[in-house]
């Protein structure tokens, strides 16, 4: 993954009412901190950014220069707020690096093929922690889970790893489980189940609720 070159702005302007109108402005607010710099407070061009995100993912690495500056600025994304409504970008932290500096990501992990008949794919992580050089961090992860069979699980030694990557947990931490699916008749069983214990429960409230009607009378 190559860096992508953004232009900061400082900022002036703090707190919610600071941050709105950057964002109104068409900036992302953005704090750009790490190896013992003071941290700066800058606004990102928002349409810049969201494409540099879109296209290369959240482990993006920028090549920041802030205007007024003395140079430029290796950075990468360590927290992004975003709108979920409005799909726009609301606050941006981001880490300096260096070239040649391993890092620590959380990489998504993408599952490809399917699994045996009557079959589910449980997802317990959709990302895997590994820790890389800088600027050659991995944008993604696909893992085949073809003609697994129920009670299968997948795990971080699964995935196939790129050289000079490796992993930030154990080779055993589970990133899905292949479990049986129900079958009609079950789901049925458990229909009539259900519909049974809740008119146990109706019938037995029912006769507390008489017995105590007969006790007043």
């Amino acid at each position: 993954m190559s860096e992508v070159k953004i232009s900061a702005e400082p900022r002036t302007e703090f707190g919610k009412g600071g941050a709105r109108r950057t964002r109104r402005a068409g900036k992302v607010p953005a704090v750009l901190y790490g190896h013992g710099e003071k941290p700066q407070h800058i606004a990102l061009p928002a349409r810049e950014f969201a494409a540099a995100i879109r296209h290369g993912g959240l482990n993006q690495v920028f090549t920041i220069d802030i205007v007024g500056g003395s140079g430029t600025t290796l950075a990468l994304p360590k927290a992004i707020q975003r709108d979920p409504i409005k799909d726009t970008y609301e606050h941006v932290d981001l880490i300096i690096v260096k070239r040649g500096e391993k890092v620590q990501v959380d990489v998504p992990v993408t599952f490809t093929g399917e699994a045996d008949r009557n079959t589910l794919l449980v997802t317990e992580s959709t990302t895997l922690a590994v820790v890389a050089e800088a600027m050659h961090l991995p944008s993604g992860f696909e893992v085949s889970i073809e003609g697994l069979e129920a009670g299968a699980q997948i795990t971080a030694a699964d995935v196939t790893l790129p050289q000079g990557t490796e992993l930030a947990v154990e080779p055993d931490f589970v990133l899905a489980i292949v479990s049986q699916a129900q079958t009609a008749e079950q789901l049925e069983g458990d229909t009539g189940e259900a519909t049974e214990a809740a008119a146990a429960e109706t019938e037995a409230a029912e006769g507390g609720e008489a017995a105590v009607e007969e006790s007043a009378s």
